[in-house]
């Protein structure tokens, strides 16, 4: 088969789709990965062929650092509605055409916020896959996209969807375990959970200066696009780390000099970047901003968190943690190094998170590994029908 991958946004698209990709890649399948400019070097680096999408722009060379804002689902909302529904999705669906009229795909796997590859699909009848990046599942709703995507879909000549049955129409791949998704909205039938990650065969050791065995790691990161939108969160959290009994290792992405942070005591370690799949085996618990791939990737390890959700899908992620026992979520706006301390201590401390995490690992480790993607894959490719969970 002739597969194309599709993504849109950053890396917190795309890495959900690497197993997934990687088993149809060991499979003998032929695949190709439909991506903008700024994120084919990544998924170049992946291993895979890429199908650049859209205008070539510039690469910034700085990231401008901005303030933190309030918390607001009402403006995460309006982003996802205006920014890929309607404008997003618009200016994706001419580009698509053209590679899939060029590229000829059996079938297009996409991340479920790429609403102008699915309406593509379509468009052009050919199956498409969705792949789960937003873990709770209460963030992408009807009422919050179904208006713009129905505009786009008569501009296509496509009957109009007000239930978004579009999403899920044909199969939905879910590298997420079901008890984390938020029961006020159920999964669909076709939707089939998978593991995050395939299984590795050895864990990397950590080697850091520094680093003492004796004590409990932590793990502090904000990801790669809030990293940059975290205004002084960063110097608090690591003022608030700095009287913590702990190997305390920090993660603030390309953007950020480790530098600007001044000095720190020989238990802090600030890096731009490290693979979080070779320290996760080495940590007692994690500090981040509630992204879904941090936060499902922290419980495939039975690893309690402290979260500062900022935007997007983190807050409800961050809901869906506490609500299942394996976090303590502050307000990362007025959050002093007291109030953060006093979070990790009770966080390491109370046995309660980290067994509440490590149930999720257990259902986690349940799951079909990625390579059962390949029979779904295989099957829609067959029967061109929607593929039911039983």
């Amino acid at each position: 088969m002739r597969i194309m991958f599709s993504f849109v946004g950053g890396n917190g698209h795309f890495q959900p789709l690497v197993p997934i990709a990687d088993a149809v890649k060991s499979a003998g399948h032929t695949l190709v990965v439909a991506c903008s400019r700024s994120m084919r070097p990544v998924v170049y680096e992946a291993g895979f062929p890429t199908l650049m999408l859209g205008k070539s722009k510039p690469a910034k060379m700085k990231v401008e650092r901005i303030p933190l804002r309030p918390l607001s689902i009402e403006r995460e909302e309006q982003d996802l509605r205006e920014n890929f529904a309607r404008h997003g999705a618009k200016a994706r669906i001419p580009d698509m055409i053209a590679a899939c009229k060029a590229w000829k795909p059996d079938i297009i796997v996409c991340d479920e916020v790429d609403f102008g590859s699915m309406i593509t699909a379509d468009h052009l009848g050919i199956p498409h896959v969705s792949v789960v990046v937003i873990a709770s599942g209460s963030f992408i709703r009807p009422d919050v996209v179904a208006e713009p995507l129905n505009e786009l879909r008569l501009e296509y000549g496509l009957p109009l969807d007000p239930d978004l049955l579009m999403l899920s129409r044909y199969l939905v791949l879910m590298p997420v375990p079901p008890s984390f998704r938020n029961p006020a909205f159920p999964l669909p039938s076709t939707a089939h959970p998978i593991q995050p990650f395939s299984r590795q065969d050895a864990v990397p050791s950590l080697s850091i200066m520094g680093h003492n065995p004796s004590l409990p790691t932590i793990y502090f990161t904000l990801g790669t696009v809030f990293n940059t939108e975290s205004g002084d969160l960063f110097s608090r959290v690591l003022t608030g780390l700095r009287d913590v009994h702990a190997n305390v290792i920090v993660t603030v992405g390309h953007q950020i000099d480790p530098a600007e942070f001044g000095p720190q005591p020989d238990h802090i370690h600030i890096a731009q970047y490290i693979p979080q799949l070779n320290l996760l085996p080495h940590c007692d618990l994690v500090i981040s901003h509630g992204g879904s791939g941090t936060v499902i990737a922290t419980l495939a390890h039975g690893l309690p968190m402290v979260l500062l959700p900022m935007g997007a899908d983190q807050i409800h992620n961050a809901e869906r943690c506490q609500a299942l026992g394996a976090a303590r979520v502050l307000n990362p706006l007025d959050s002093s190094p007291e109030i953060v301390r006093e979070a990790v201590r009770s966080v390491l401390d109370l046995s309660k998170y980290r067994a509440s995490a490590q149930r999720i690992q257990s259902e986690i480790g349940t799951l079909p590994e990625p390579i059962y993607a390949v029979s779904l894959l295989e099957h829609l490719g067959e029967t061109k029908q929607p593929v039911l969970h039983h």
